[in-house]
């Protein structure tokens, strides 16, 4: 089950939150190149975020889970710099920019809510960067499901026993791997005893053998 902390987040943010949208698998709720008025959080479901290269090329960016806040690339150019995109039928929080800025000294608990949500999305998403530009591919597959795992530990679920959301070939896409190599990888993983894997059903056996692989713990 989720922690209390969950439900105690979305009431805070009810003070700033705008609308809350209803995405379909599949569906954009904002495109590169469009106009940032406001910051998103993921009530229920998952969202990826995703570039488009010049040769045709789709490059994910992020993956976002329920009360994972996305949408900061905008915020410098007032554009945002990537796609966003339902992975499965998701509820939104639309958090307008001018709302953020409304917030008064009166409503210290609700910045406090904020602006730690903001920041540890900030720092993961940049830890997870610097990590992946500097390993090889089972490291980087192997930090990518520890940091899942961590995510869902936050969230009061069991950082033992992941649903994969996305494909392998977005996993792919996020870490700089080909499919074939993502699957080689999970099947090794598999052979060593540090995961059972079954299609999008991923069983850590070995936390430590995960961590000991990269040869550093995940930043939360």
């Amino acid at each position: 089950m989720p922690t209390e902390a969950m439900p105690d987040l979305f009431k805070a943010l009810d003070e700033l939150v705008y609308v809350r949208k209803r995405l379909k698998s599949g569906a954009t709720l904002y495109h590169s190149g469009g106009h940032c008025h406001a910051l998103y959080v993921v009530k229920t479901g998952f969202v990826k975020t995703e570039n488009l290269h010049d040769d045709g090329r789709v490059q994910i960016t992020g993956f976002y889970m329920a009360g994972e806040m996305f949408g900061f690339d905008g915020i410098e150019t007032n554009a945002h710099a990537c796609t966003s995109v339902a992975i499965e039928d998701s509820e939104i929080c639309t958090i307008p920019i001018e709302n953020i800025e409304k917030i008064g000294p009166n409503q210290m608990h609700l910045q406090h809510h904020f602006y730690k949500l903001m920041s540890r999305e900030i720092v993961r998403d940049h830890t997870m960067m610097m990590l992946l530009g500097s390993m090889h591919g089972e490291e980087r597959l192997a930090a990518f499901i520890l940091n899942l795992s961590q995510r869902l530990l936050m969230r009061g679920y069991s950082p033992y026993h992941l649903v994969l959301r996305m494909k392998r070939e977005e996993i792919g896409s996020y870490l700089g791997l080909k499919v074939e190599t993502i699957s080689r990888i999970f099947s090794k993983f598999q052979e060593m005893g540090l995961m059972n894997v079954h299609q999008k059903n991923i069983q850590i056996l070995n936390v430590q053998g995960l961590k000991e692989l990269i040869g550093q713990h995940i930043g939360k």
